[in-house]
């Protein structure tokens, strides 16, 4: 029998495969638990419409992503922290001060996008990864220099 997934079922496929089941199978479980359609002309055309949409919306939003993406490559991020003679920072540059610095410079960025394993505790220039929509990856340059003594 022929199906087409509407839910994702390990071991069988992922949302939109057209697969050949065994007619129980999709009788008495896919079709029921609304995990599966039957592949018949109209339902193969609505997937093959719904499709083309989601193409078209996912160049969309990679296009914006990668808009993005420019402008947070333009932008230098830099820190001014108090450090000890050997370069590691009394404090440190988290995720929330990246946030910060791109949302003077007019981008917003949720928090949870900038990729920092863990906080930046030593002086010089680092690199941040920032994961935007539709698999795109920003690099932003961030810069951590020692705070002038009064």
């Amino acid at each position: 029998m022929n199906i087409i997934l509407k839910e994702n079922v390990d071991g069988l496929g992922v949302i939109g495969d057209q697969l050949t089941v065994k007619p129980g199978y999709a009788r008495n479980y896919l079709i029921p638990k609304g995990l599966a359609i039957m592949a018949d002309a109209r339902n193969v055309k609505a997937l093959d419409h719904q499709k083309r949409q989601l193409t078209r919306k996912l160049e969309k939003v990679t296009k914006d992503a990668e808009a993005i993406k420019a402008r947070i490559e333009a932008v230098s991020c830099a820190f001014s922290q108090r450090a000890s003679e050997e370069g590691k920072l009394f404090g440190s540059v988290t995720s929330m001060d990246v946030e910060a610095k791109l949302q003077e410079a007019g981008i917003e960025i949720d928090r949870k996008k900038i990729q920092l394993s863990e906080p930046i505790k030593s002086l010089g220039e680092h690199v941040v990864s920032i994961k935007l929509e539709a698999g795109v990856v920003a690099e932003l340059k961030v810069t951590v220099s020692a705070e002038e003594e009064a």
